[in-house]
């Protein structure tokens, strides 16, 4: 009794040194994004590709780009129901990583994670990269001169960052704003070369796409062997998975869920507002472009700028005064839309794999005034920086981009599928506010049989990638290589189980 007296009325003596605890103050991000910031964000990142992916896709699969565009966007559809579930699932910063995480432990998560975050570098570059060519209707050698144009897509990555440090806010305000204007001049460029170009002329699509060398394959090709028919079905292979180039904007909605108010509802809103949209454009897009050209002029002389091509092609003189400096404007703002939604996924990206360990902590680490992850945009802005730099002197080097982004977007799409499911067998008593419909019950556990098509699909256009583009094989392969070893290593240093 008399101790505790004395424990009560301690006082501190002069000389004394008293401990005070640092007071731990957390960081977290923003919920200040409705369905009208995360949907510019998506269609971004989604409909910019339209701007590029258009002539490389013609390249591989000529007259049957139309076909590849379909095909892909069937696997779109399925591909935004899996991350609606997922997003309403987890409103969390990570995106199939998150899922991956969830599904199968740290180490899922971070495979699924660090092969998205490869997507996203390259879409950060990709975009960028793309965006002087349409600047060249003003000003020739922003697509005639590689270093001149290089210059200005990395000055375009630092505006970027400095924008994105800023805060999430004043992005999406950016992106809503083009996003607008994008979309309605391609739906009047849409609307004006269907009744200007593919009414006047519906024979003209016809043999673009099934000419004599446009088409793969023949039926003489199809009957006179196999080594002549494979070449044609894999350039259509290819041109499938190259299409997947669109598929990213998908989990920059994903990655916006912790920023997001009532993310359980908006995300999956915007996703299926997002999907329908890129639908309509894409198809009439394709269409209009293959009515208006040879594929292999859009593929070869557009390769960079193929909706500028459409403008140029418009049979009225008047219209092509006011359409190829307005699309060579708008196409240039929707690419920097891309750019930024790219940087604007890694470095949520990265915040969600920090917060969970699986990256240095210090990634993140929160801004106190912005409550931006600034340090995952910093790096990650000068790494697309550096990635850019080929493009002083390497001629195959937009094609090659293109390949490697698929490697790790495709391989992180894999994951979210089979992340769903594993969750649908693992925990089905979860409570999913988003749900896939379309199930089939084996051993009493629902099974979406979209998720499954699109895993299976997925991934075997993965192995398309894999086996028919070397630097996308080489590079990726080593990425991911590294990233594992990284993981290994951080891990052991924490003393935290790798799974």
């Amino acid at each position: 009794m008399k101790a505790s007296n004395m424990s009560d009325n301690w006082q501190p003596k002069p000389g004394d040194r008293v401990f005070h605890p640092r007071r731990i103050r957390r960081y977290c991000l923003r919920r200040v994004l409705g369905v009208t910031a995360l949907f510019s964000a998506g269609y971004g990142n989604v409909g910019s590709s339209i701007y590029y992916a258009l002539g490389i896709v013609a390249l591989v699969a000529v007259g049957a780009t139309p076909v590849a565009l379909a095909i892909a966007g069937v696997l779109f559809i399925f591909t935004a129901l899996t991350y609606a579930e997922g997003t309403a699932l987890f409103p969390e910063a990570g995106g199939s990583a998150s899922f991956a995480r969830h599904g199968f432990g740290e180490l899922g998560g971070f495979t699924a994670g660090w092969a998205l975050m490869l997507s996203y570098i390259v879409t950060i570059s990709i975009s960028a990269f793309t965006i002087p060519p349409y600047l060249g209707y003003f000003w020739e050698p922003f697509k005639g001169n590689p270093i001149i144009g290089t210059l200005a897509s990395m000055a375009i990555v630092v505006f970027l960052m400095i924008i994105n440090v800023v805060g999430v806010r004043e992005s999406s305000r950016l992106n809503v704003i083009y996003t607008a204007m994008d979309l309605i001049t391609q739906l009047s460029l849409i609307l004006l070369g269907g009744w200007l170009i593919l009414a006047a002329d519906p024979m003209a699509l016809v043999n673009h796409m099934f000419g004599e060398g446009n088409w793969p394959p023949t039926w003489t090709q199809l009957t006179t062997g196999i080594e002549n028919y494979w070449p044609n079905m894999s350039g259509l292979a290819f041109g499938i998975a190259l299409a997947a180039l669109a598929f990213t904007g998908v989990e920059t909605v994903s990655q916006m869920a912790e920023e997001t108010r009532h993310p359980q509802a908006r995300s999956p809103r915007a996703l299926m507002w997002m999907t329908v949209t890129v639908l309509i454009i894409f198809s009439g897009i394709s269409v209009v472009a293959l009515s208006a050209m040879e594929p292999m002029d859009l593929a070869t002389d557009w390769a960079r700028d193929p909706i500028a091509a459409i403008a140029a092609a418009l049979p009225h003189e008047g219209l092509q005064t006011v359409y190829e400096p307005l699309v060579a404007f708008l196409a240039a703002s929707i690419l920097v839309i891309a750019t930024n939604a790219g940087l604007m996924g890694i470095s949520r990206l990265s915040f969600s794999m920090g917060t969970h360990q699986q990256l240095p902590g210090g990634l993140s680490r929160i801004h106190y005034r912005f409550k931006t992850p600034y340090i995952s945009i910093i790096l990650f802005s000068i790494i697309a920086v550096i990635m850019l730099v080929p493009g002083f002197f390497w001629p195959d080097f937009f094609q090659d981009l293109g390949a490697l982004y698929t490697f790790g977007a495709l391989l992180s799409f894999a994951f979210a599928h089979l992340s769903i499911l594993s969750l649908r067998i693992r925990k089905p008593d979860l409570d999913r506010p988003f749900k896939l419909r379309l199930n089939i019950k084996i051993k009493g556990r629902q099974i979406p049989i979209t998720a499954v098509i699109a895993l299976i699909a997925t991934f075997a256009i993965w192995l398309v990638i894999v086996w028919a583009q070397e630097y996308g094989r080489l590079a990726g392969f080593s990425w991911m290589l590294l990233g594992l070893l990284a993981y290994y290593a951080y891990r052991r240093h924490k003393n935290l189980p790798l799974t």
